[in-house]
C-alpha cells in the first residue's frame, strides 16, 4: 500500500514540476529541461527528482545549480497544488541515462560500419 502510494505521490510531483517548468521559471540559469523520473520514499519525506538537460557541461552544472536553488519554490508551488499534508523535500539528480545510451549507440554503430568494412575488404557478404 505504501509502495503506491509514494508511487502516485511521484507521479504527480512529476507532473506538476514539469507543467511549472513548461510555464518557465525565472532563474536565467535553467536551461532547456526534462523531469525524467521522480522518486518518493516510503514514508513521503523525501523526493528524488531526476532530470535531464541538453547543452554543454557548463550549461548542465548551471541548470543543476538552478533547480537546486529553486526547490524551496516549486515545494511551495507543490504545496497549493497537491493535496498533501507534507510535501516531500525536493533532491535534484541529473540523470545521464540518455546521455549514455547515445554513446553506446554511437560506439554500437561505429563496431557495426567497421564490421561491415571488414567484409567488405575479405570480399564476403
Amino acid at each position: 500500500m505504501e509502495f503506491q502510494r509514494s508511487h502516485r505521490v511521484g507521479d504527480q510531483i512529476h507532473k506538476e514540476i514539469s507543467a511549472l517548468l513548461i510555464k518557465g521559471l525565472k532563474d536565467p540559469r535553467i536551461g532547456f529541461v526534462t523531469i525524467t523520473a521522480v522518486e518518493v520514499n516510503s514514508d513521503l519525506s523525501l523526493a528524488k527528482v531526476y532530470f535531464s538537460v541538453m547543452g554543454s557541461e557548463s550549461e548542465i552544472k548551471n541548470t543543476e545549480k538552478g533547480l537546486k536553488s529553486s526547490a524551496s519554490y516549486l515545494r511551495r508551488e507543490l504545496s497549493k497544488r497537491m493535496r498533501l499534508r507534507y510535501v516531500p523535500e525536493l533532491v535534484f539528480e541529473l540523470d545521464r541515462s540518455l546521455a549514455y545510451g547515445n554513446h553506446i549507440d554511437t560506439l554500437l554503430r561505429q563496431i557495426q560500419t567497421e564490421h561491415t568494412d571488414d567484409q567488405d575488404d575479405s570480399g564476403e557478404n
